[in-house]
């Protein structure tokens, strides 16, 4: 990975500090319901207004498709956002013109100010030059925090970082780092763990990963088309026969680059998906006309273990099985458990990202026993996938 700059890099005092986050939470009843994003991104807040800067925040929230939508105002993160950054937090309503103007013009040194909902304005996802030096007008330098919303080139992840001097947060620098780590340059050999319910989702994903790791575990729904490509009828299961094709493809494609593909050797399966539903494990090629696959069986995990021991950098995304639903989520806790133990011993560099991952890994209990966890979704997958991002790729030196 080429160098970026960090807060290290600049001397912030006194200076207008132009702050990109993430701080698009899951919000019930006009209340913020989970804090993990705010918190994530409140020590490079906190460390800038340490540093006797004038921290100005921007963020998106939602989708108001460029127009002013009460509901989607960023007014009600502000207390959540000083509670974790730990001192006051002003809010202006808008993001340019004489109101957001005015905001800053009050600022001392260590002040924050978040301003409104940076999507309100047409010209943020658009990438607009006009609208990204209004914004920049406002501050002299960008520091951009917000590694969620970096696969997109709007106007304040992608087009500020070239009208001022520009770094990457403490957040987005620890981000870099681990994905670094995870594929740019790992210790070996590799694994990457890759579940979900399509295929066809994860194309991309699955055609980069198998040049770049040793063993690829394929779990979840993907599986059983992957299970059906190599002949094995799987019943009533969640399938894309369509993409048949393309799993064939990545099979020959991991040959060609000796990458060993890990599909399930035995499954739980049920007649019917529902909370605790009659089911049993079976041989995957045992799998009834009537059943579905709804898990990996203990033997799976068993050879997963076994990969495991060897394993020294592992990169997760998506789980085993249907989680959500007991007791078929057992193989996905199973083997989020092995991934924690062998990280805690310090055998593991674990990296993993992606909303169903996140809370598999939360349900398995250990979230926090991983290397690092990502928060960000698209922008984690089009890493895996092996695509530039813009946010990143503008903050480069």
């Amino acid at each position: 990975m080429a160098a970026f700059r960090t807060l290290d890099d600049m001397d912030v005092k006194g200076k207008r500090v132009l702050v990109r986050a993430d701080l698009n939470v899951p919000m019930a009843g006009g209340a913020v319901t989970d804090t993990l994003r705010i918190d994530r991104q409140a020590p490079t807040i906190r460390e800038l207004a340490e540093k006797s800067a004038r921290v100005i925040v921007l963020s998106h929230f939602d989708r108001p498709k460029g127009k002013v939508v009460p509901s989607m105002s960023l007014k009600p993160i502000a207390a959540p956002l000083a509670k974790a950054v730990g001192r006051d937090v002003a809010f202006a309503d808008d993001c340019v013109g004489d109101v957001a103007k005015a905001a800053v013009a009050k600022l001392k040194d260590g002040d924050v100010l978040l301003l409104e909902n940076t999507r309100f304005h047409a010209g943020e996802e658009k990438n607009d030059p006009d609208f990204a030096k209004q914004i920049a007008d406002l501050g002299d330098i960008f520091v951009n925090d917000a590694f969620s919303a970096a696969h997109r080139a709007h106007a304040t992840t992608e087009g500020i970082a070239h009208l001022l001097p520009s770094t990457a947060g403490r957040s987005m620098e620890k981000e870099l780092i681990h994905l670094d780590k995870a594929l740019g340059d790992p210790q070996r050999p590799v694994m990457a763990v890759v579940g979900g319910a399509k295929v066809s989702t994860k194309i991309e994903l699955l055609e980069n990963l198998v040049k770049k790791v040793e063993v690829l575990v394929i779990g979840g729904a993907m599986a059983n088309t992957f299970l059906l490509a190599e002949g094995i009828e799987v019943g009533k299961s969640l399938v894309e026969r369509d993409h048949v094709e393309t799993a064939l493809r990545v099979i020959h494609l991991s040959t060609e680059s000796g990458c060993a593909i890990i599909l399930p050797s035995d499954v739980v399966v049920a007649e019917e998906f529902k909370a605790h539903a009659r089911h049993r494990t079976a041989g995957a090629h045992e799998v009834g006309k009537h059943e579905m696959i709804l898990d990996v069986g203990k033997k799976s995990i068993a050879e997963f273990a076994e990969r495991l021991a060897t394993t020294r950098t592992l990169v997760w995304n998506g789980p085993f099985g249907a989680f959500e639903t007991q007791p078929f989520d057992h193989g996905t806790v199973a083997a989020a458990k092995l991934v924690a133990e062998a990280t805690k011993a310090g055998n593991l560099l674990s990296v993993a990202g992606g909303g169903d991952t996140v809370a598999a890994l939360n349900h398995a209990g250990v979230a926090d026993d991983f290397t690092y966890v990502s928060t960000a979704g698209g922008a984690f997958l089009e890493w895996l996938e092996g695509k530039e991002l813009p946010g990143v790729a503008a903050l480069m030196k």
